[in-house]
């Protein structure tokens, strides 16, 4: 596949801003072996659909307070950037975690689009990766559901190795506040990667203190959050990952139903 097509893929927003320039850099390499019928198309493909990227100023996103749609291929890019970040976090990058984000992608795409996009990602890893910036970019032009998804990855990225060092959680939680996702909301999707007592509470967002009816209707809120559905516009490949998230909201209520007796 040309680079030319590889550009023309289903791709949005993310051609655009600092992750625009970042994946540029991370091709340069790459362009030899697209032009050769290597193929590094990211996205679905589907050339009928493309979006391209809208040139807008910070002052129009703010009095529109609208946002393009999501789809695969931008959130493809968005996660092997902030996959590196999470990566090198602790100063080192483990097998285990560069294995954990090959499965994944393997699982979400497909081998072959998996292998093409692992090629851009170590490309991408070499990289000083502007964070703030990055992340601003997501958080302007990707949906609060897309961006908890993210977030999701991430962590699971951070355990890859067996357990989730202080560095790792550190650029996390400085990545979710650039994304702007709450306190809560993070402390919801870290409880889901740790064995303790209380994160069945966590993970729903409330305390030991609630009642029997603040936990009914605290299961209720999160399933709402989390339902694979909200991230439905990304493919079925992405609501792999959301379905995991649900499955952690329900397991944690079932827990606290068996420990309650409701």
């Amino acid at each position: 596949m040309s680079f030319a097509k590889w550009v023309g893929g289903a791709l949005g927003w993310s051609f655009g801003g600092p992750i625009g320039a970042i994946i540029g850099l991370a091709i340069g390499s790459l362009i030899d072996s697209s032009t050769n019928g290597g193929g590094f198309l990211l996205g679905d493909g589907n050339t009928t659909q493309q979006r391209r990227p809208r040139r807008t100023t910070s002052r129009s996103r703010t009095q529109t307070r609208t946002r393009p749609q999501t789809r695969s291929g931008d959130f493809e890019l968005s996660l092997l950037i902030l996959a590196s970040v999470v990566i090198k976090a602790d100063g080192k990058q483990e097998q285990s975690e560069l294995d954990f984000v090959r499965t994944q992608f393997v699982s979400m795409y497909g081998k072959e689009r998996a292998n093409n996009a692992f090629k851009l990602f170590k490309n991408v890893s070499k990289q000083e990766i502007p964070v703030r910036k990055v992340c601003v970019q997501i958080r302007e032009m990707m949906d609060h559901s897309s961006r908890l998804q993210l977030l999701h990855f991430l962590f699971g990225i951070a355990k890859a190795d067996g357990m989730v060092t202080d560095d790792e959680v550190s650029q996390i939680y400085m990545i979710s506040g650039y994304l702007g996702i709450s306190s809560r909301d993070y402390g919801s999707i870290k409880a889901m990667f740790y064995n303790s007592s209380d994160n069945a509470y966590k993970i729903l967002e409330i305390t030991k203190e609630a009642t029997d009816d603040e936990v009914k209707k605290a299961y209720r809120k999160m399933a709402k959050k989390y339902h694979p559905d909200k991230v439905i516009h990304l493919g079925e490949e992405h609501q792999k990952g959301a379905e995991e998230k649900f499955r952690q909201v329900q397991n944690a209520y079932e827990q606290l139903q068996k420990e309650r007796r409701f």
